[in-house]
């Protein structure tokens, strides 16, 4: 989510050396058979940890896109070409956010695969978010539906119905697997509901590094005013730096926010013009810890940002602080790092 360039050849030559590879020296990879574990591709690392938890012991998940990378541009390198062409199903975000990702994919695997975009499917065009980041006029919505607790839950939904589509005799476990998660978002959305009480209500305002937000403001009873990295992944002009810090005033906000992954000189001057905290240790798709740890995972991920924002803006936090992380982890995934 973040302005980082990954600089890699161009898509068509990509395309073209991974084909070849795969031609000439993965021909013997074949596909999961029906008595097989279903194999199971994924894009940002949200996504990987919501299909492991929900595919727990009879799945086998692959993430595709390093942590910490920037998703909206991201190309799988040739060394992925093997892993989509193994894969049952791609799952990706959808709304726009993968597309480079997507398009390739679409090319390498296998004949029967699918990708399938979860946000598509959770979430009704209808409540598609288009803000100052993510413009109507550009054709692409706001994609980032995995903050949102409450969505988190509906890609669990789409995820659970897709995998018994595939796997029938894993159906109980599915929904075993899914109930599991739906108690846990429960519960992290109770210790939600208690750390933002103890926010006073005017500080409840999100200025951060990406427009990651949109929708867990929506649900949640925040408000976006602001964002330093917007859709075309520029730091914003002199004349917009300006117009942030007239907000930043008027809004009396006592934090800004930004990214624990990558520094942002631009939101460092704001804070120093204004006198507002300047905190960077938000994350967008990259999860805390090590991959295996119980914090790495969405729910460690969601627990340690809400947290953060609590504390930050005058809160107390000991209700999300001290919950468990009760979902199943995704340590039987693969991360790319």
């Amino acid at each position: 989510m973040h302005a980082f360039t990954i600089h890699t050849p161009p898509l068509a030559a990509i395309a073209s050396v991974v084909v070849a590879a795969l031609l000439t020296g993965c021909s013997s990879v074949s596909k999961a058979t029906p008595s097989a574990a279903v194999n199971v591709v994924t894009t940002v690392a949200p996504i990987t940890s919501i299909a492991a938890a929900i595919g727990d012991g009879r799945v086998n998940v692959t993430g595709v896109i390093p942590e910490g990378t920037n998703s909206h541009t991201y190309e799988p390198k040739p060394s992925m070409a093997e892993t989509l062409a193994q894969a049952d199903v791609l799952y990706v975000n959808g709304l726009g956010l993968e597309d480079p990702t997507v398009k390739l994919a679409r090319e390498l695997i296998g004949e029967g695969s699918e990708v399938v975009a979860l946000g598509d499917r959770a979430l009704p065009r209808s409540e598609w978010i288009y803000d100052f980041s993510f413009p109507r006029a550009g054709g692409k919505p706001n994609p980032h539906l995995w903050t949102d607790p409450r969505l988190a839950v509906r890609y669990a939904a789409v995820i659970r119905d897709d995998l018994s589509s595939r796997d029938p005799a894993g159906r109980t476990t599915f929904e075993a697997n899914y109930q599991r998660f739906q108690s846990s978002v429960a519960l992290l959305e109770r210790g939600m509901r208690k750390a933002f009480a103890t926010i006073p209500a005017n500080n409840r305002k999100l200025l951060t590094y990406h427009d990651g937000y949109a929708y867990f403001a929506r649900d949640y009873g925040w408000k976006v005013i602001g964002a330093i990295q917007t859709s075309d992944f520029e730091d914003p002009t002199g004349r917009e730096v300006v117009r942030l810090i007239d907000q930043i005033r008027a809004e009396k906000v006592p934090a800004i926010f930004g990214s624990e992954v990558f520094p942002s000189p631009v939101l460092a001057q704001i804070s120093e013009e204004t006198g507002v905290r300047y905190v960077d240790q938000l994350r967008d798709d990259d999860l805390p810890g090590e991959p295996g740890s119980a914090d790495h995972s969405w729910l460690g991920l969601m627990r340690a940002n809400f947290t953060i924002m609590t504390r930050a803006m005058g809160g107390d936090a000991s209700a999300l602080s001290r919950m468990p992380l009760q979902t199943p982890t995704a340590s039987n995934a693969g991360y790319p790092q």
